[in-house]
């Protein structure tokens, strides 16, 4: 696409879309929001980054085999976690927990902030394949 007039647009745009997702996915214990939701709007600058920039230039920095290491990494941290925490939680046994804080900060919640981070990589990178799988018909 030779679109200059967009590809500038989206320069300056997609960084703050970006940087939105991950307002959402951080503050998602404590308001509206959370990993599916943030997930999902760093998904579509993704999607939008494809659209702007093309198929080869995308590949170059969102790479097939990079998203899928941090996709099955995710996964399998959020398994990990999820667990332990049905694990330690619902026993007597008396396993370490992370802190749960001072309501209302950031760092609250226990094990809820880590899970929204990595509901938000896996759904953002998700939808950002199915967008390829109906473009291309394949990724």
């Amino acid at each position: 696409m030779k679109d200059t007039i967009l590809r500038e647009i989206s320069k300056v745009v997609i960084p703050f879309i970006q940087i939105f997702g991950c307002y959402v996915i951080f503050h998602g214990h404590l308001s509206p929001g959370g990993g599916f939701a943030g997930g999902t709007i760093i998904g579509v600058s993704f999607i939008l980054l494809r659209i702007v920039h093309g198929r080869e230039q995308t590949k170059e920095k969102l790479s097939y085999k990079l998203l899928m290491k941090i996709l099955c990494l995710s996964v399998i941290l959020y398994g990990v976690l999820k667990g332990y925490s049905f694990i330690s939680g619902g026993s007597e046994l008396n396993f370490p927990q992370p802190p749960l804080g001072t309501p209302g900060k950031i760092l609250s919640g226990g094990f809820i902030l880590p899970l929204n981070i990595l509901v938000g990589a896996i759904v953002s990178i998700t939808i950002y394949f199915f967008y390829s799988l109906f473009d291309e018909g394949e990724i």
